[in-house]
């Protein structure tokens, strides 16, 4: 399995008409955007984050002090010192993790020259499960999001970052920070979008771009596109970074333990001017931490930009289903499975289900196969609850 979607064979169509009613209230409940343009924190129970900054020269004292200790010059960081992978300055630990702004560095080129995480699950993975799985779902076709987005999926966008492989893209969604309403700077992803798990570190230059291509121009037409085409409501740096320990400790190229775990917050900050997210983006939703059971749920959607074959990661795409459930073994919590044909770089993407009218996200993209007929992604319970709050209540209002 990779950490990001393998076959079926019920029904597409009863599934189909299922999705399409629950999830009908989503574009308008999203179509909302107006285009107007200290310490590190510790370890919780169930959660590691960290502190990023705007360049060396304003690092505060201590970070700095951090970033020595780890044999890093702060001033040659944005300079391509960044660029360093040896294990001993790949940072792991929540305390460790820095990303300060290198101004201009996500150009439109290289925003779309970015990869997709290439994490993908063995199908026998799926079949060898003790705990609770259903039935393989039909793979729902991955639909195009009408144009332009910030008019129909406002708080879905593409988080970008750099690895060892090189520059790399994943999908995250704008969510209410309830510390500070209609002006939140909080962005939900997946953990293997912002860490490498047991295997590595914190991810560096990771920065967030809402309604990315907003026309949903085609490559040709973004040939030579300017950073306001391709970013019409600019780019915002993760100055914070938070995911669960689980994902830090068990995370593995193919998802591992550490899948059912695998979210993540950022705490984000303009790389120009000073306005939030919430209030440049028009709208944020709501967490939804009561891990509902699939029985109560008519249908889920997941939002996101594919970027692996057939998909070129410039167009926002959806898919609407019924979820089933998925158990990678018998004392992790099961996950949420649906049909999705939607490829890497939907990787973070969220889940969306219509709870007392309103919509609101209720899982991300984790997990599926290389066939790209299925999607999963971890119930947001107690763990993930711990990590959100702890993101709200130290660092929303910063």
């Amino acid at each position: 399995m990779r950490s990001i979607r393998p076959s079926a064979t019920r029904g597409r169509g009863r599934r189909s008409t299922l999705a399409a009613t629950g999830l009908a209230a989503v574009l308008t409940l999203t179509a909302t955007a107006c285009k107007d343009g200290e310490d590190s924190a510790s370890a919780q129970p169930a959660s590691a984050s960290a502190q990023g900054s705007k360049g060396g020269a304003t690092l505060p004292a201590d970070i700095a002090d951090k970033l020595k200790k780890h044999g890093i010059d702060p001033d040659k960081w944005e300079n391509g010192a960044w660029k360093n992978w040896d294990k001993d300055d790949w940072l792991r630990e929540a305390k460790d993790f820095v990303n300060p702004v290198i101004e201009g560095l996500w150009k439109p080129e290289r925003m779309k020259s970015a990869k997709e995480p290439k994490k993908t699950i063995a199908a026998k993975d799926a079949r060898n499960d003790q705990g609770v799985t259903d039935p393989e779902p039909a793979p729902v076709p991955a639909q195009a999001e009408k144009t332009p987005y910030h008019q129909n999926a406002a708080p879905v966008g593409k988080v970008f970052f750099d690895s060892p492989e090189g520059s790399m893209v994943c999908s995250g969604t704008v969510v209410k920070d309830p510390r500070n309403p209609g002006r939140s700077n909080l962005v939900w992803t997946a953990g293997h979008c912002v860490h490498a798990g047991s295997g590595g570190g914190w991810y560096r230059n990771i920065a967030f771009v809402p309604s990315y291509n907003d026309q949903g121009r085609s490559a040709d037409a973004l040939r030579n596109a300017s950073q306001s085409e391709i970013a019409p409501y600019g780019t915002y740096w993760a100055d914070w970074a938070s995911t669960s320990n689980e994902w830090i400790n068990q995370g593995a190229e193919s998802g591992g333990a550490g899948a059912p775990y695998d979210f993540a917050v950022l705490h984000v900050k303009p790389e120009q001017g000073t306005k939030s997210l919430e209030e440049t983006v028009g709208n944020a939703l709501d967490v939804d931490f009561s891990a509902p059971s699939v029985q109560s749920v008519g249908s889920m959607g997941a939002w996101g930009y594919p970027a692996a074959p057939p998909f070129d990661g410039l167009l926002m795409n959806k898919c609407l289903d019924r979820p089933g459930r998925l158990s990678l073994n018998s004392t992790d919590p099961t996950m949420y499975r649906i049909g999705c044909t939607m490829t890497g770089g939907s990787s973070g993407g969220g889940w969306f289900r219509v709870r007392g009218g309103k919509t609101v996200l209720v899982s991300n993209t984790s997990i599926g196969p290389a066939g790209n007929t299925w999607l999963a992604g971890p119930q947001l319970g107690r763990e993930a609850e711990q990590v959100f709050d702890m993101m709200s209540e130290k660092y929303g209002s910063q």
